[in-house]
């Protein structure tokens, strides 16, 4: 991804929110036959305040993506959206996207058969919720035997990333009346856009 200074996104506390709002990933690994790609869902590493990551593969992928031989690029994918040139104003201009990624990237570690049930386990309990009816890992009928055999079938890993490139492209170039009439624009076909934009505008008039 290639980095503009007026749109880099540097805060780790950002780019933590980004992934926690954001968790269903690509895993992109350079293989001998060339790239591959995979989705899943990752979580941050509640041991860890930084941006290190944990998540699983189902196999065979893990030997697809070479996971834990090779360099893995995390590509996390915020808010996006089309912006028409309309919202400018009567100038030349022409339509652009605004969005907000983060692309992780380094040598994963292996989890252990223990490590990667606990990541299960939170991941299930993350978008279960705490509901009455909620459905955790264990919750019968699944029982311990049943979850482990689960496990065998995929490998845990965690990601402390060597190489940040986050971007958060939400107008920054324009002035800020074409924003807000970008953000009031966004508001009624994008809403979750509109919102990202509205945070990163407050934050920069914030002193």
């Amino acid at each position: 991804m290639r980095q503009n200074p007026s749109f880099a996104m540097t805060d780790v506390g950002e780019i933590r929110r980004l992934i926690e709002h954001h968790p269903w990933v690509t895993l992109v690994s350079q293989t001998d036959s060339g790239l591959v790609a995979s989705h899943y869902a990752i979580m941050l590493d509640d041991e860890r305040d930084d941006l290190t990551i944990v998540g699983h593969v189902g196999k065979p992928d893990d030997a697809i993506l070479g996971l834990g031989e090779r360099e893995l690029l995390v590509v996390v994918q915020g808010p996006h959206g089309y912006v028409t040139p309309r919202w400018y104003g009567d100038v030349p201009a022409v339509p652009t996207w605004n969005f907000v990624s983060a692309h992780l990237s380094g040598i994963p570690e292996l989890l252990t058969p223990d490590e990667n049930l606990r990541v299960l386990e939170r991941l299930v309990a993350r978008f279960e919720g705490d509901g009455d009816d909620a459905r955790g890992l264990y919750t019968l009928p699944n029982d311990a035997a049943f979850v482990e055999r689960l496990e065998r079938g995929t490998v845990g890993f965690r990601l402390t990333p060597t190489h940040v490139t986050a971007k958060r492209k939400l107008s920054q170039n324009k002035t800020a009346e074409v924003v807000e009439t970008v953000i009031a624009g966004l508001s009624m076909t994008n809403p979750e856009l509109a919102a990202e934009m509205r945070r990163a505008a407050d934050a920069r008039v914030r002193p």
